[in-house]
């Protein structure tokens, strides 16, 4: 099977070492001609320094050459730059099965890239994987287990044969905007989860704030028309249970910093230069409740200690008070 990686960062680089240890065809594309000449040169990712791609999987900054004999495309790139991508793509593409890896919604017009996708593509079958799974634990070939969510049970069972081996699991369901809404919201409340760590709060905190969110992501998923369920998946509780309590997230850590009363030139330094998935969704997020008029406090409160008036100590009252 021949399969396209469209980005080149560390979760595209380290899906393409899964894909290729399966005996795949891999061509992985990045849209600056600099750096796909640099990891031909050197096979390492800028973003995984130390760890070396295999000589097979190819690299190119040509999307015609990438797209063209792919039997589907993984889209691993951030969600702001999905619709660019995809609009430059889209004649070498539509009518191939597109899975999505990123994760996250597009500012301004509130969609998910599976909406993004349905719109650009409107011939492909969309799937969407989405777990508890840190670049490195997937190169370092630990277990880890994602969500495969696809209404087309032979696209699923297709990226299902290229990705799954003895430490690589895909758990097939046909939830894919509530996959995607797990997967961009966990960054948000990653970045509250750290905010409490950050103070100081226990993990007996931690773990009633984690409850209490589980509890209002439910409600959102079938607000916008999602199973409910989801929330119990690996891509709901497994992502939010692993990006809300480790240091290796950077919504997390970036969390922290505001917790522990970081400068505001600290704080700046990191957003400059960490990608925080959660800060760009946070602004979508909660212009999307707005719009669809959703009951969403948490997100409210979050946008407004980074944005607004409201302080750390804020999180802990609402806790308390949250009926």
């Amino acid at each position: 099977m021949r399969v396209c990686i469209l980005g080149s960062g560390a979760y595209g680089s380290a899906l393409a070492t899964i894909l290729n240890e399966n005996h795949n065809e891999v061509v992985m594309w990045t849209k600056f001609e600099q750096e796909a000449g640099e990891m031909q040169k050197t096979r390492i990712c800028p973003k995984l320094p130390g760890v070396k791609l295999d000589e097979n999987i190819e690299i190119t900054s040509d999307l015609y050459t990438a797209c063209l004999k792919a039997d589907f495309i993984l889209l691993a790139i951030p969600t702001a730059f999905t619709r660019d991508v995809l609009e430059q793509a889209k004649s070498y593409i539509d009518g191939k099965p597109l899975c999505i890896a990123s994760k996250g919604i597009e500012q301004n017009s509130c969609q998910f890239v599976s909406d993004i996708a349905e719109t650009l593509l409107p011939n492909s079958q969309i799937a969407a994987i989405s777990g508890p799974s840190f670049a490195v634990d997937v190169i370092d070939k630990v277990p880890v287990g994602l969500s495969l969510a696809c209404k087309d049970s032979q696209v699923s069972h297709m990226i299902a044969t290229a990705f799954c081996n003895s430490h690589f699991k895909l758990r097939p369901c046909t939830d894919v905007i509530g996959t995607e809404i797990c997967g961009a919201i966990k960054n948000v409340i990653a970045i509250a989860a750290g905010i409490l760590d950050g103070m100081g709060m226990p993990e007996s905190t931690s773990a009633m704030f984690i409850t209490e969110s589980i509890h209002d992501i439910k409600e959102l998923i079938k607000a916008l028309g999602g199973e409910g369920n989801t929330i119990l998946s690996f891509a709901g509780f497994g992502d939010l249970l692993l990006t809300a309590t480790s240091s290796k997230s950077r919504n997390f850590s970036f969390g922290k910093l505001i917790g522990k009363g970081a400068s505001q030139e600290e704080i700046n330094h990191y957003i400059e230069t960490t990608t925080i998935e959660g800060l760009y969704t946070l602004k979508s997020i909660h212009q999307l409740i707005k719009d669809k008029n959703i009951s969403m406090p948490i997100i409210d409160l979050i946008e407004k200690i980074i944005y607004g008036d409201k302080k750390p100590h804020d999180l802990v009252k609402f806790l308390i008070e949250k009926s």
